[in-house]
């Protein structure tokens, strides 16, 4: 890891509702200057977050439009060879080439290439730029083979997915280090949530880390920072034994879930370990329900608790970060708009008490 103070900075999950590209990145500039992150536009079906990241999968076909891997097709093993071929390659060069199947494209990643086009010109008050991918967990368990099998059972086609996602994950490391040092990716799990659960039937902690371990090794092989963001509540040992960098979850809902391990907590904030605080809340019911205040008290609070720890609430600001708790891709326009306002005004306010 970089000597990266976050300093309770504001940043952003990924997903936002509206239908312009430029539009959303101008947004998220707006409120998010030092460390904006790139817009998913949920409108847009090759935007989602399977669709998004599968198209350098070796036997990827479409069902219903749904994608799905056929390894019945007699072309399987042919692809499956130039897959690894690549893979090799490009995992072994100093750059992912922006011409490999490993590198994102202008369809399904348009907001990457706008933020990029848009800050290109005025870089001055970036401190880190942020982008994310689809974690190899929740990928894994949502695209299922031709038998309707997922195919984190499968170890091959796992292994094939793994190493797709990281060296994705890097090349989009590579590409926003042209503007700042030491970018953020985050891998987006949400499936997470279901570890422990008949959907995780067999699946092993073990597999897990390896899984996340691997795509962080790749971040981290490309100079990036590696985050894991789980939206709701979940094992956290699995994330932080994956040797993350930083660790983003729903503070809002879910900190007294995330305390449960304090060992593991105290370690990981220890080796430098960031804690990205979904402090402010997207679920539609709750959006405008707090002031800034109220969630900088929340914040404070929550704080205080780790340096029950042992955690100096110093070392707990420089290690912090401030997130919506969620994605926006499902709220209307006007409550996104507000999110990220909201998000910036409890960083201001939290900054300024440290001065």
């Amino acid at each position: 890891m970089d000597n990266f103070l976050a300093r309770a900075l504001p940043t952003g999950v990924g997903s936002m509702p509206m239908r312009d590209h430029q539009a959303a990145v101008e947004v998220i500039a707006r409120y998010l200057p030092q460390l904006p992150f790139w817009p998913q536009l949920s409108q847009y079906r090759q935007e989602g977050m399977i669709n998004q990241f599968a198209a350098a999968m070796p036997g990827l076909r479409q069902r219903d439009k749904t994608p799905y891997i056929d390894v019945t097709v007699p072309e399987f093993d042919h692809e499956l060879v130039a897959f690894y071929e690549e893979y090799l390659a490009a995992h072994e060069a100093e750059k992912v080439a922006d011409e490999s199947r490993f590198s994102m494209g202008t369809r399904e990643s348009a907001g990457f290439f706008a933020l990029l086009e848009t800050l290109h010109a005025d870089a001055d008050n970036l401190i880190k730029l942020k982008g994310q991918v689809t974690g190899p967990v929740t990928f894994c368990m949502a695209v299922k083979d031709h038998d309707g099998r997922a195919i984190f059972y499968n170890e091959q086609l796992r292994d094939a997915a793994v190493k797709m996602i990281a060296l994705k994950a890097r090349w989009q490391a590579e590409r926003l280090a042209r503007l700042t040092p030491a970018p953020i990716i985050f891998l987006d799990e949400p499936g997470l949530a279901g570890f422990g659960s008949s959907a995780f039937i067999t699946v092993s902690a073990e597999e897990i880390v390896a899984a996340l371990s691997e795509v962080v090794a790749a971040l981290h092989q490309g100079t990036g920072l590696a985050g894991v963001h789980v939206c709701a509540n979940t094992e956290w040992p699995l994330i932080f034994d994956a040797g993350a960098d930083i660790v983003n979850f729903d503070a809002f809902g879910y900190f007294d879930k995330f305390i449960l391990y304090p060992e593991q907590l105290r370690g990981f904030i220890a080796r430098g370990g960031i804690i990205a605080g979904g402090i402010v809340p997207t679920s539609p019911d709750d959006i405008g329900s707090r002031t800034a205040e109220q969630l900088v008290d929340l914040w404070f609070s929550q704080a205080g608790r780790i340096g029950e720890l042992g955690v100096e609430l110093e070392q707990i600001f420089n290690q912090s970060l401030i997130t919506p708790s969620c994605g926006l891709g499902t709220v209307r326009e006007e409550q996104a708009i507000h999110t990220l306002g909201l998000t910036r005004a409890v960083s201001d306010l939290i900054r300024q008490r440290f001065g």
